[in-house]
């Protein structure tokens, strides 16, 4: 009989928490609306949508390979599993054609769908909540105008329990702010645009910061570098104090043309977004370089490297020679034609090559950059067929102690199997 109060009180709690949960977990549906017609949409707003949508890399992560733009289907790779990004062109069936704009508004604020259930946080809504009213509604308006496209993404793959919707909204808990960023009165406009499109529409601290063991920025760490798609997405605020620190005219005009002569050239998951940046007026760009060297930290202390671990090899880096001979010089080899047409950067500035890893140095052997119509200057052939890993080990070898005065790297051979692996498997 005496537990009978102690049971009661611990159902009663447990019926509370229930409660409580569901209350987190659930969301209502808003209702479709029939599909605006594009002629209902300002023509002046909408072009400022499609400057909202460049600035915000929408097509980058909607567009799958081979697929209509905005139509979705692209796979984004997370440590839990796979994400197919949705399609968000006008398209009733399978789009968001009967989005209304509170409802449109709701996702981009607080990553809740039209009929109610939780998106998961690959879409960046904890950055774009920053957004404000006026760009959310420009860039409805601009998708809206789109060509509607019937096209259905995978279904996801992801891990037990995070493949069950609802659990996001806890996730929400943690990490999501939701408001429109505050104008800084203390900061110029150039700055106060620039924190405005680095923290919300570009949400570059997504990429460019370290996240914890459940897909969070982790606190305090904001801009110190991370991984994406394999490759690293270097620290945002050591820009100035790298091998050839940075100026603020260089940051802008790499995130516009996608090549800095002084630093080294886009590539992997960057690319895209300065084919992006590109078609945004210049004043933009110059506002994200203005705020991000205003984020600047001091260098750290250079990590100590075991004797063990620093040792040349003598061999690999003859055999890497002999290779970028063949291979590379005739692009990168001091005195190349290259090298003198179109300002392409040495080497011994590249960011991959001084790098404390070796991912970036072996990504762009394996990947190479892709060819964007006709800027022949910003192309690489990918490797990853015609060399093998101890070829490619041996080459990263060789640019690490003839372009670098960094230390040799450790375990690149592995490296570059494991991400061999994984490439292929996208």
């Amino acid at each position: 009989m005496k537990r009978r109060p102690i049971l009661l009180a611990a159902a009663g709690a447990a019926a509370v928490a229930l409660l409580a949960a569901a209350g987190i977990m659930w969301e209502p549906a808003i209702a479709p609306v029939a599909a605006p017609a594009p002629a209902s949409f300002d023509r002046a707003l909408t072009l400022e949508g499609a400057r909202v949508v460049a600035l915000g890399d929408c097509a980058v992560c909607h567009t799958a390979k081979g697929g209509q733009p905005f139509a979705g289907g692209l796979p984004l790779v997370t440590p839990f599993g796979t994400i197919y990004s949705t399609n968000i062109t006008p398209d009733v069936q399978t789009g968001i054609g009967n989005w209304s704009l509170d409802a449109f508004t709701r996702a981009m604020r607080r990553g809740i769908a039209r009929d109610g259930h939780q998106l998961y946080p690959a879409f960046p809504y904890i950055h774009f909540t920053r957004m404000s009213d006026r760009e959310i509604e420009a860039a409805y308006a601009y998708l809206m105008r789109r060509a509607p496209v019937t096209a259905r993404p995978p279904a996801n793959a992801l891990i037990f329990p995070l493949n069950f919707r609802p659990l996001v909204a806890f996730w929400n808990v943690l990490f999501l702010r939701p408001g429109e960023a505050q104008h800084d009165p203390a900061q110029d406009e150039a700055w106060n645009r620039g924190r405005l499109l680095v923290d919300g529409l570009g949400h570059c601290a997504a990429c460019h910061s370290p996240l914890n063991a459940i897909g969070g920025e982790k606190p305090g760490r904001a801009f110190d570098g991370g991984v994406v798609d394999n490759w690293e997405a270097p620290p945002l605020n050591r820009l100035a104090s790298g091998p050839v620190p940075w100026t603020r005219a260089q940051l802008s005009t790499y995130l516009r043309t996608g090549i800095s002569a002084a630093h080294g050239a886009a590539a992997g998951p960057m690319l895209p977004v300065t084919l992006e940046l590109a078609t945004v007026p210049e004043a933009d760009v110059d506002a994200i370089a203005s705020y991000l060297m205003s984020l600047q930290k001091p260098a750290p202390a250079p990590a100590v490297v075991p004797v063990s671990a620093a040792v040349t090899d003598q061999s690999a880096i003859a055999r890497g020679a002999t290779l970028f001979t063949g291979a590379c010089a005739a692009c990168h080899g001091p005195g190349s034609p290259m090298q003198s047409v179109g300002a392409r950067p040495s080497l011994a500035t590249s960011s991959a090559v001084n790098a404390s890893t070796p991912r970036n140095t072996i990504q762009m052997m394996l990947q190479g950059v892709a060819w964007n119509g006709e800027d022949a200057m910003h192309y690489m052939p990918a490797f990853a067929q015609a060399f093998d890993d101890q070829q490619l080990a041996d080459l990263a070898a060789y640019l690490r102690a003839t372009y670098s005065r960094q230390p040799p790297w450790t375990g690149v051979q592995d490296t570059i199997a494991k991400l061999r692996k994984e490439d292929e498997s996208r």
